[in-house]
């Protein structure tokens, strides 16, 4: 039996956070907090867990999951077995889903391996320290945690919100602001995914989608969506089985791989979804349906050879298999990838960059954000009212222009933890006024020399994490905002779907050819998209073709 932690080895009053993984550019988020004697680990995404399991001893009292995605779960295995007294907590939505993070590993019983707890009801860990769980949105069963911990002098709270999403989804409805407000936390540990970036609602992206695979589908193509083993496929599914653009539409849509399994593995739990969604399944199948259109059915072997002799659609989490194997041989073929919340990226697997470099299928990016927007996180801390917060989980870029927020800067104090590094959290009655950050402004010279321009900036600019992604080819755009110019960088990417969509699209009414796309934004001021980041392929009532287009 392993020995746990003594409980004198902190004072009473000592709160900090020790993050083993912040979820900076992929990694997994693993964070252990103290409160007082307690420590506490929240999620375990990470795939070495040398810094947890290296201990004669349990390293922490209790684990708590926010939800099932593989970079917060997948080291709950590993931990489990180094470790099998160590109780692991989620949601009881949660706990039915985490095992389709270890198909091909004997996945451990749900029954020991971790256990369920009901929604906002206080549980109780030791005299002292009391957990309650919150719908964070985001996916089935996703939770914010709040940890309330009572000395003699006062109550400390701590809120941890996993990744989360203001807004409906298909299968999951938003986090509650109402649900929160009140809970005055002293501590705020949130996601930070889009940094400041904004978008346009949900509902509006998925119009976005469901226009695009449909013009895909009309001229002949048919399309394939790689996607996550669980949250945004199923999203999609559901998207495609009641969009009015494809209800009772004579088409096949194949789902492969352990995309299959959970959808399995969601009709299971179908009573813990929204009643929207149990009542959507008692007129049709939510998954699994080959009498009404359209069609929704598993990929066989059978399809191999076959597959886009007519127009359908694919969702697979493994591309590379899918290709290798034989089933996108046939027809016209467009891969549709779920665009990165890094600007100007999207979330492949090295396999599948590695694939696209080596096929001439055409690919393109669309947004489809489980995670809340810059608008929105900002809207929940201010409804919160921390005194600390620490963000996590997000690119550097990302998360840094949160923390450069001046309306959180005066307010708040604010942590951007790097993974090892100690994070003190001092909780006094009155505010702490924070050191400022780096204001990330950078002064340079301008010179006219004949006909060329040239801007001068100090060398110290490449060491600001922006710059990567703005040298990535050396190339720049210029546009006037005002009297401002604005320089963009124009990435790889870029410039490989430019050249590709020129072949496949040049003959559409969609952004690319409309005389007010410029910089991957519209900038009509009639469009409902004005201002917004757009793809090339994307449409709107108002479209105005552009004078090249004309001239074709």
């Amino acid at each position: 039996m392993n020995e746990r932690p003594t409980k004198a080895e902190h004072p009473s009053n000592h709160l900090a956070c020790l993050p083993y993984g912040v979820g900076y550019d992929d990694e997994g988020v693993c964070l252990e907090v103290q409160l007082g004697p307690h420590r506490i680990l929240l999620d375990c995404g990470l795939e070495d867990l040398t810094p947890l399991v290296n201990r004669d001893r349990v390293p922490v009292d209790a684990v708590f999951c926010s939800h099932a995605h593989s970079d917060h779960a997948r080291g709950l295995k590993a931990l489990h077995e180094a470790f099998p007294s160590l109780p692991i907590y989620a949601s009881q939505v949660t706990k039915h889903l985490l095992p389709l993070n270890w198909p091909q590993k004997n996945p451990p019983k749900t029954a020991t391996f971790c256990q369920g707890l009901s929604w906002e009801k206080p549980f109780e860990l030791f005299d002292d320290l009391t957990v309650q769980l919150f719908p964070s949105g985001h996916l089935p069963g996703a939770a914010s945690f709040l940890l309330t911990y009572r000395t003699i002098q006062r109550t400390y709270k701590l809120l941890y919100t996993g990744d989360f999403s203001l807004s409906n989804l298909q299968l999951v409805e938003g986090l509650s602001i109402e649900a929160l407000r009140g809970l005055s936390p002293d501590i705020l540990i949130i996601e930070g995914s889009y940094g400041t970036i904004r978008h346009s609602h949900r509902r509006q992206q998925e119009k976005q989608l469901m226009q695009r695979i449909n013009e895909c589908l009309t001229h002949g193509y048919s399309v394939v969506l790689p996607v996550p083993t669980l949250g945004l496929g199923q999203e999609i599914l559901k998207l495609l089985r009641s969009h009015h653009q494809f209800t009772g539409r004579d088409l096949d849509i194949w789902v492969d791989g352990e995309v299959a399994n959970a959808c399995d593995r969601y009709l299971d739990l179908l009573q813990e979804f929204p009643l929207s969604v149990q009542n959507f399944a008692k007129h049709q199948p939510l998954f699994w349906d080959e009498r009404i259109c359209p069609r929704l059915r598993r990929l066989t072997p059978q399809q191999r050879g076959k597959m886009g002799q007519n127009p359908c659609v694919v969702l697979t989490d493994n591309l590379t298999t899918l290709y290798d194997e034989g089933y996108l041989l046939s027809g016209l073929w467009v891969i549709l990838f779920p665009a990165s919340p890094n600007e100007g990226q999207t979330q492949e697997s090295p396999e599948t960059i590695a694939l696209m470099e080596r096929v001439s299928i055409h690919s393109e990016s669309y947004i489809l954000a489980e995670h809340s927007d810059g608008r929105n996180t900002t809207q929940l801390i201010h409804n919160l009212r921390p005194q600390h917060i620490i963000f996590v989980h997000g690119s550097t870029i990302n998360l840094r222009d949160l923390t450069n927020l001046e309306e959180l800067q005066n307010r708040y104090q604010l942590h951007l933890p790097s993974a090892g590094t100690l994070v003190e959290l001092p909780i006094g009655d009155k505010f702490i006024q924070p050191d400022a950050p780096s204001s990330g402004v950078y002064e340079g010279e301008l010179n006219d020399v004949d006909s060329n321009i040239t801007l001068t900036f100090p060398r110290s600019i490449v060491d600001d994490p922006h710059w990567r992604y703005f040298a990535d080819t050396g190339l720049l755009e210029a546009r006037w905002q005002g009297d401002e110019l604005v320089l963009r960088g124009i990435p790889q990417r870029e410039l490989l779907n430019q050249t590709k969509t020129d072949q496949v699209f040049n003959d559409l009414d969609c952004c690319q050819n409309c005389c007010h796309y410029r910089a991957q934004r519209c900038w009509n001021s009639q469009s409902p998209l004005y201002g917004f980041k757009v793809t090339q392929e994307g449409y709107c009532p108002v479209f105005e073709s552009s004078p090249q287009q004309d001239q074709e």
